[in-house]
């Protein structure tokens, strides 16, 4: 039989190829919409996605309104519950850049870890990788200002495109990062100042991404050393 493509997807790719092999059959390309909802709070998850490309937001609903606390692309995959052994979460998975992934249905994933425990290694990294991720989004909404935690963001947002140009609106970012919509205002105003973006209606563009690095410091990079440790172990 001809060997699988290897996948766009980072986490896929760097499964052993009888890893992949044992998943491949079971994968199916499917489109990821602007906006559209991949898994909705407390209700069955209906497919485990690995993003070849797009972003995807993990969003929790709180009283004060909803705010990020995930970002996910082509690293990892939407539906980490699964992975753990349940078939809900609390949490929203929503599109915010639209792409395409690989699909796989809950329960074809888990007949095939329980068919090839090794598989159990590589989610499991990445899983302990989003943690890091999500840990770290805590820490910086308490810790930093919000210039430093926009310019995580773009950071992080722009690691996962082939773009320096992201679609993006005040309200959009008000709600992602958890702030009023004056604050992302100012916080703009001052990331375009030092020339690290430029901001058009609806639009930002990264322009200096060490200023970017600068102002988010260890908020930004703990993760991404984390991640590319962890990747590096499977």
């Amino acid at each position: 039989m001809p060997s699988a493509p290897i996948p766009r997807n980072r986490l896929l790719a760097a499964m052993s190829p009888d890893d992949f092999a044992a998943l491949a059959p079971r994968l199916e390309p499917v489109a990821m919409p602007f906006q559209s909802v991949l898994i909705a709070s407390n209700q069955p998850i209906r497919s485990v996605l690995f993003p070849e490309s797009g972003i995807v937001s993990t969003i929790a609903n709180t009283e004060e309104g909803r705010i990020e606390i995930g970002v996910i692309g082509r690293e990892g995959l939407v539906g980490v519950p699964v992975v753990l052994g349940t078939d809900q979460t609390p949490h929203t998975s929503v599109v915010q850049v639209a792409g395409t992934a690989l699909a796989i249905a809950p329960a074809a994933l888990r007949a095939a870890i329980h068919a090839r425990p090794s598989l159990f290694r590589p989610l499991g990294l990445y899983i302990q990788a989003l943690f890091v991720q999500v840990s770290q989004t805590a820490s910086v909404n308490v810790n930093f200002d919000i210039e430093a935690r926009l310019a995580r963001w773009l950071l992080m947002m722009t690691d996962r495109v082939d773009v320096d140009e992201i679609p993006l609106t005040h309200e959009f970012l008000s709600a992602m990062l958890g702030v009023r919509r004056p604050g992302v205002t100012v916080a703009t105003h001052v990331l375009e100042g030092t020339g690290a973006i430029r901001a058009r209606r609806g639009r930002i563009e990264v322009r200096d991404r060490d200023k970017l690095l600068e102002l988010a410091g260890d908020g930004y990079l703990t993760g991404v050393i984390e991640h590319e440790r962890l990747m590096a172990e499977i």
